[in-house]
């Protein structure tokens, strides 16, 4: 909590650092700047459930939702199962979100009903990372569990830095037939359209119930830059707060630069954390 306001980051990483390709630690390294993220790790590289629980107590975090990856050709496979421990340490604070690759698993609904069974909120599509259409009809029954279950999908829109990367796939307008067809799915468009696609991203928040935007990796301070012609205190009726930690150098320091915004307090509620409790199943806040 900070200043009274109950803070949902719903766009974590927290991966054991041995299964990562060396392009991520540069990007954690150059976008955290002085935040002490590698305190919550072990001289091995593990995260270690305490320090990440206290880092994130003091960034006033009162939810952490935990992405693992699949992505063997951007940045390595980070499994779920290496998060359980965080979720064993505190599950008031950590919520877990499966991730899915067509390129690695198959049927796709069963693993993700396998990751889901373990305790996961939401399903992450990464198809830059992952080279892969999030229209693919292959994913159809992936959307179709997540309606019966009511599991939001969050899928990476917007470009990605890392080699093996195709940011043509995070074009947003590749899911509108999806968002059309799957009325009953929430789904968050994680990075907001990072790049090219902003205005994509924003109008179809802005045009469709079940479509919301997260602000991960987005300085807040340049939010006005990106989606000023939209209104900011419309459009961030659909925003959920995100960091992309830990390439951030900091929660507490993202939520001051938000508040700077002059967004109306409620608004400024509904991103923190209104909205997430929305979209993501049990969060208790």
């Amino acid at each position: 909590m900070i200043d009274g306001e109950t803070v949902v980051d719903a766009h974590v990483h927290a991966p054991r650092l041995s299964t990562l390709k060396h392009g991520w630690l540069d990007w954690a390294d150059a976008f955290s700047g002085a935040h002490p993220w590698r305190s919550a790790y072990d001289e091995h590289g593990d995260p270690v459930p305490e320090r990440l629980d206290a880092l994130l107590d003091a960034e006033g975090v009162d939810r952490a939702l935990l992405f693992c990856e699949y992505s063997p050709r951007a940045t390595g496979i980070q499994p779920i199962e290496d998060l359980l421990p965080v979720l064993a340490h505190n599950p008031v604070r950590f919520r877990l979100v499966a991730n899915v690759n067509p390129h690695l698993h198959h049927p796709l609904r069963s693993e993700a009903e396998r990751q889901l069974d373990l305790g996961a909120v939401a399903v992450k599509l990464h198809p830059v990372h992952g080279c892969f259409s999030p229209a693919d009809k292959e994913l159809y029954p992936l959307y179709a569990l997540c309606a019966e279950r009511g599991v939001p999908v969050i899928l990476h829109s917007g470009t990605s830095s890392f080699a093996g990367a195709r940011s043509a796939f995070g074009n947003p307008e590749l899911l509108i037939d999806v968002i059309e067809d799957f009325p009953d799915v929430q789904f968050v468009l994680a990075h907001g359209g990072r790049g090219w696609w902003y205005d994509t991203a924003a109008f179809l928040a802005l045009n469709k119930a079940n479509v919301w935007m997260d602000l991960a990796g987005l300085p807040p301070k340049k939010l006005p830059e990106y989606y000023g012609r939209f209104g900011l205190a419309r459009l961030a009726t659909k925003w959920i707060f995100g960091t992309d930690w830990p390439g951030v150098p900091g929660t507490a320091r993202n939520v001051t630069a938000l508040r700077g915004l002059g967004l109306p307090d409620e608004t400024l509620a509904g991103v923190l954390s209104g909205n997430a409790a929305k979209v993501f199943p049990g969060l208790g806040v």
